[in-house]
Parts: C-alpha cells; sequence; structure tokens
C-alpha cells in the first residue's frame, strides 16, 4: 500500500513538471449478449449510493440494469420492441429512480410509432418495474433531465426529426418537448431547428440553478435558453462541419474545461468521424478539429480523468475500427493528443462516465452495437 502511494506520488510530481503520463485502464467485461447495444447510463437504481448501470439494447426487448459492486444483471423492464434511450428521475422521493423510456423507434418518421413509456418500481429494484405508455411522438430519440429551479425537474424528449420528414435530406422542423413529473403531459419546448437532431446535452449554462439544453442537427449547435417572458429561444453557436446538406452539421455535443474556460466538443456530421472542438474568442466560437482517423462516431463526454483541473474528452466509435478513445490538451504544444481507452474490443455506441469504485478517480463504461458487449474500465492512475 505504501508503495502504491509513493508511485502515485511520483506520478503527480511528474504531472507537475509537465510530463504526460498515459492513464492505465483495467477493463472488465461484463455482458457480451446486448445485441444492437446503443444507451448506457451511469444510476443509483438501488440507493446504496453507488452508482449502476442501466443498459439499452435496441435489438432486445428487456432494458437491463447492472448492479454495483458485483454487476449482477436485473431486467427494470420487460417486452419492450425496439428502445433507443432511457432517463431516470426519482419523482416519489423513495431513492429509486423512475425512468421514461423511448421505443418502437425507426429513423425513418413514418416507420416510428415514437412511444414514451414510464417504468415505476414495485418496490424492489431488482424486481422488473412496471411500465405504461404515456406519449407518442415519431422518433422519439433522445431523453434527458432537465432542472427547471425551485427543486423542479423535467424529461425532455428530443425527436430524431420532423414527424414526416424523409431520407436523406430530412427536411422539417424537429419538436423538442418536455415532460413534468406526475402529470406526464407533453408540453411544446421549441420547434424550429430542422433536420436530423442526433445529440443534445443538459447543461446550466449562466449558473443560475435551471438547466439550458444544447443540440447538435444538420444545422449545426444551437443553444436553447429562457427569455425573459418564458419561453425557449435558440441561439445558433456554431454551424458544425460545413459540408453541404445533410453531410453537414453536428451529431453529439458536449461541454469541458481547460483552465477554467468553458469549451465545447462535438462529432461532427451526422454518425461521423469528426471530433471537433469549439472556443470562444469574443462572440465567435471557433471550431478545430482535432481528430478525424476514425468511424461512425457516436458517444461523447467530458471529464476530468486525470485529476489536473482539466478535462479530457471521451469519444467511441462503433465503425471500423470499434474503439474508445480519450483526447487530453497540451498546454504547453496547444494540442491534443488521441490515447486508446479500449482499441478495437467494443463497437462504442455509448458511454457512461462516473467513479464506480468510489477511488476518487473517474471511470468509463461503454456499451457495443455490432459487438454486443458491455465493459468497464476503471481508472488505475497513470502508468
Amino acid at each position: 500500500m505504501a508503495g502504491e502511494t509513493v508511485k502515485q506520488a511520483f506520478c503527480w510530481l511528474l504531472l507537475a513538471a509537465g510530463a504526460r503520463a498515459e492513464i492505465r485502464w483495467e477493463a472488465k467485461e461484463l455482458a457480451q449478449d446486448l445485441k444492437g447495444g446503443y444507451q448506457l447510463i451511469a444510476a443509483d437504481v438501488n440507493h446504496d449510493g453507488k452508482p449502476d448501470l442501466v443498459a439499452l439494447a435496441s435489438g432486445i426487448k428487456d432494458l437491463y440494469w447492472f448492479e454495483n459492486p458485483g454487476w449482477q444483471r436485473h431486467v427494470l423492464a420487460a417486452g419492450l420492441n425496439r428502445m433507443i434511450n432511457t432517463a431516470p428521475l426519482d419523482v416519489n422521493g423513495d431513492g429509486i429512480p423512475e425512468f421514461l423510456i423511448a421505443h418502437e423507434f425507426a429513423n425513418v418518421a413514418k416507420n416510428s410509432l415514437g412511444i414514451v413509456s414510464l417504468a415505476e418500481s414495485t418496490g424492489d429494484p431488482r424486481q422488473p418495474f412496471r411500465v405504461r405508455e404515456i406519449d407518442r411522438i415519431p422518433t422519439s430519440h433522445r431523453l434527458r433531465v432537465l432542472r427547471l429551479g425551485g427543486g423542479q425537474s423535467a424529461i425532455v424528449n428530443a425527436p430524431l426529426t420532423h414527424g414526416k420528414a424523409e431520407p436523406p435530406d430530412y427536411r422539417g422542423a424537429v419538436p423538442v418537448v418536455l415532460y413534468r413529473p406526475s402529470e406526464w403531459k407533453r408540453e411544446k419546448l421549441y420547434e424550429a431547428i430542422e433536420g436530423v437532431m442526433h445529440g443534445i446535452f443538459v447543461v446550466d449554462w449562466d449558473g443560475d440553478g435551471k438547466d439550458e439544453l444544447l443540440t447538435a442537427s444538420f444545422e449545426g449547435l444551437h443553444l436553447l435558453h429562457r427569455s425573459s417572458d418564458g419561453s425557449w429561444k435558440a441561439e445558433k453557436l456554431s454551424g458544425g462541419d460545413p459540408a453541404a446538406w445533410p453531410k453537414s452539421g453536428s451529431s453529439e455535443i458536449t461541454v469541458g474545461r481547460l483552465g477554467g474556460k468553458r469549451f465545447l466538443a462535438s462529432i461532427d456530421p451526422w454518425h461521423g468521424n469528426q471530433v471537433s472542438v469549439y472556443q470562444k474568442k469574443g462572440k465567435t466560437w471557433n471550431r478545430t478539429v482535432i481528430d478525424s482517423a476514425d468511424v461512425d462516431g457516436h458517444t461523447l463526454h467530458t471529464a476530468d480523468l486525470d485529476g489536473d483541473s482539466n478535462d479530457e474528452i471521451i469519444a467511441g466509435y462503433r465503425g471500423a475500427g470499434r474503439s474508445v478513445f480519450y483526447h487530453r490538451y497540451d498546454k504547453k504544444s496547444k494540442t491534443w493528443t488521441r490515447h486508446a481507452i479500449d482499441k478495437g474490443g467494443i463497437a462504442a455506441a455509448g458511454c457512461a462516465v462516473a467513479d464506480f469504485d468510489l477511488d476518487g478517480r473517474r471511470d468509463v463504461a461503454c456499451i457495443g452495437s455490432a459487438s454486443t458487449n458491455l465493459k468497464i474500465y476503471w481508472n488505475r492512475g497513470h502508468k
């Protein structure tokens, strides 16, 4: 134990001196049968203070959760076809979250029922939750919790496209809506951004305790925020990939911090190969592509993985190469360098970042689509 402490202290001294030691990852595979693995979220399902994993796979009919620390598998919701997203919110205050689940999904609106269902625990989260339908919007696609202020929260539903959109252009405005707990009735949030809206990210942009929403679409990156009259407005931050429609714009969006300053990161364009970073100068968000070597980028996160108070960018790819990488910023060279978390072992469609073993370091877990697997990567500090 003392030797490990000395080793860690030495690594931190190297970092302080400017050395950039890579992070050591220890992988553990938790499942191999998640056909069409799509989304992975960290949530404390059983109210024991440890983040569990909720694994959604579009090619199977059961939504699973894996219990930390033994990672036993439990059915959370059964018999749901073509699931695409879920979001947890503890509505009744019992410590066990309820879940909204989007299912019966297809990319083309006329083939997508877009059912949104509510899953509620019967008291024992290890037993399947009760499920009931609350809404239908074609291509219901991204569900996220949004803080409204005053201790109130809702869940946003951002469909992939307009209800009558057709490929390849997918023209038409996307109807972003929200559901407040208890009533679970649809409320219009915003409807003016056109094309495929693939990614959204919830953030308290102005630090007022209420969340705003970042969107990634064919039109690029937008910030949805409340105006003085309470209605939602869109502020365009960047056009993303400048290629012609429908190869334009962005697919995923997230926010990080470097030197205390906010930056944006995206995957461009839809299911694209570019990892882009945006830093603000004046009123303009300047875009820099930091990586374009991989295929079908589908998941993007930021987190301080190495304890230096600056965020790394974690990107996962479903296409050829089937990998997860993290990108670290080097202040001296003012460049981002890419490092492997998993090279070739998972077609990463969705990842979750949390301190799963409560050791003070952020770990990564990912679910694979074509690889049908679920893996957790323990952050063991610097090599």
